[in-house]
């Protein structure tokens, strides 16, 4: 028994190195890079870290700011492009990213990303505070409306999540979770590939699979929309930031943000192709384009407004 032992270890061992070299070799997951929490309890990835997203086509990396996206030559007329996963954007080669997309149609500003996958609307707040350091003609903040119902404890507490305390008025930072068994499991890349492939969270039994889905009502969040609003009218300079709303968000929600003083930009999709993945909800690099395309139209009127205001 203890030599059959024995020889199953080596075996199982020899599987383990052997399965490490095929997900490293062919890129069978996505790398992630490391995170950690900064002055401003805000999470941002460890600079110049690189990596290869799934499959090997392309390879990401984070700048010495700790961000995705490139640095620019100059921080002069700078704006700040923050948002989630969108605009962190991995799963797109680097000249499929916002700042050089704009950077090719608006030369005459330069532009910084600081995006991470999870921002929510008040952190996406709290990171352009952070970037107010660079002083920068604008911030550009791209939002879903899940970013701002996640915004607010009142109405689901996220504890990796960044969020506003409404009833006592404070931001309340997200924490990092799990964030030495995550490590362990990036360094293990055939670990990780397991834990992505078969979630220990999805067994479970599906006894009706087949079975039409019920249509669940969806609640009414305007009133926490409103006080949010005013929280962030209060504690924040509205006045520089535009918010970039994705394609097809609600006219109420946008009409909340307007109403606290927010200039706003609406991309829209429709007649335009496909914008995102056919096996994912992100922007191609296609939608990306069509996106800056949109921005630049705005902040080409907005840099006419300026250089008219002075003379």
């Amino acid at each position: 028994m203890a030599k059959f032992l024995f020889k199953f270890l080596i075996f199982l061992a020899a599987g383990f190195v052997l399965g490490e070299i095929v997900v490293r070799v062919w890129h069978l997951t996505s790398e992630v890079p490391k995170r950690f929490l900064d002055a401003s309890k805000i999470q941002r990835y460890i600079p110049k870290q690189q990596g290869y997203w799934k499959g090997g086509n392309h390879n990401w990396a984070t700048n010495e700011l700790g961000w995705t996206g490139t640095i620019p030559g100059s921080y002069e007329n700078l704006v700040t492009i923050i948002g989630d996963s969108f605009i962190e954007n991995f799963m797109n080669p680097a000249d499929c990213h916002q700042d050089l997309l704009l950077k090719a149609r608006v030369p005459e500003m330069n532009f910084v990303e600081a995006a991470r996958s999870g921002v929510s609307f008040i952190e996406a707040m709290e990171i352009a505070n952070s970037m107010d350091s660079l002083k920068p003609q604008l911030h550009l903040i791209y939002v879903n409306p899940t970013d701002f119902t996640e915004s607010v404890r009142e109405i689901k507490v996220h504890s990796d999540i960044t969020q506003v305390d409404l009833t006592n008025q404070k931001v309340v930072a997200g924490i990092m979770k799990s964030a030495r068994l995550k490590t362990m499991l990036y360094n293990a890349k055939f670990a990780y590939y397991l834990f992505q492939r078969f979630p220990l969270t999805d067994i479970k039994l599906n006894v009706n699979a087949h079975a039409p889905a019920k249509m669940v009502p969806q609640p009414d969040h305007s009133r926490y929309m409103k006080l949010l609003m005013q929280f962030v009218k209060e504690k924040y300079n509205v006045e520089n930031k535009i918010i970039v709303f994705h394609p097809k968000v609600p006219d109420a929600l946008k009409a909340e943000v307007q109403a606290a003083g927010f200039k706003t930009i609406s991309l829209d999709s429709e007649n335009q192709g496909e914008w995102t993945f056919v096996y994912d909800r992100h922007w191609t690099c296609y939608g990306h384009k069509q996106a800056a395309d949109q921005v630049s139209l705005h902040l080409q009127k907005w840099l006419s407004s300026k250089q008219l205001a002075s003379y």
